[in-house]
């Protein structure tokens, strides 16, 4: 018996492409020097280099405040850079995430082949030159997927934007007298936005 091979070649995966979800994902798969890539509202963008100052440090002090919390509060999930797969149009690899598990009333899942579908409850971006989408078409899919919070960090600005879903709408939760912001939907996931800002861990877990 004679075996054939086909070889099937898949176009690159590029800034600007307007595909499917499923042609977005076939074309990641294989891409495997491509670390980040997206797909808002059927438009693909490709993630560039992470810098140590405007993203990485910031990311860290991010997941590590997330973490924390995580780590004291039984049915929440966290991730990081994890693609989630919200609708038909937007497959999106949010900087962070927060999910509360099905089991206690959650509105997403592991999927059988390893990914996040439905809508996580938080979602935190560290926005630089991705700032531009995070904010708008970004911000917009979130909204209509039902993501309940949204932070946003714009690091050029350093100012920290958190976002709460109200009647379909986004609006800004306000810090209160002593600048700090509580999630309405994580008890007791309280950030002390100015001591983040300024690169205070320590000010930021204490008043976790």
């Amino acid at each position: 018996m004679t075996v054939t091979s086909t070889i099937v070649n898949v176009p690159p995966l590029e800034n600007g492409d307007r595909l499917t979800r499923y042609e977005f994902e076939r074309r990641y798969q294989v891409m495997i020097h491509i670390k980040k890539a997206e797909l808002i509202e059927g438009v693909v963008y490709v993630g560039s280099p992470v810098r140590a100052t405007k993203h990485g440090r910031p990311h860290a002090k991010i997941m590590t405040w997330l973490g924390t919390y995580c780590a004291a509060s039984p049915g929440v999930d966290l991730q990081d850079n994890a693609t989630v797969r919200l609708d038909a149009d937007n497959e999106p690899q949010p900087d962070a995430l927060l999910r509360i598990e099905p089991e206690v009333g959650g509105n997403s899942r592991i999927s059988e082949d390893d990914y996040i579908e439905g809508s996580p409850e938080l979602i935190a971006e560290i926005a630089a030159s991705s700032a531009s989408y995070d904010l708008n078409d970004k911000l917009n899919a979130y909204r209509r997927n039902g993501v309940k919070e949204y932070i946003v960090w714009q690091m050029y600005e350093n100012r920290l934007d958190w976002f709460i879903l109200k009647e379909g709408r986004y609006i800004l939760l306000e810090a209160d007298k002593s600048g700090i912001i509580r999630s309405e939907t994580f008890p007791g996931l309280w950030l002390a936005v100015d001591a983040l800002r300024e690169g205070n861990l320590a000010e930021v877990l204490t008043v976790l």
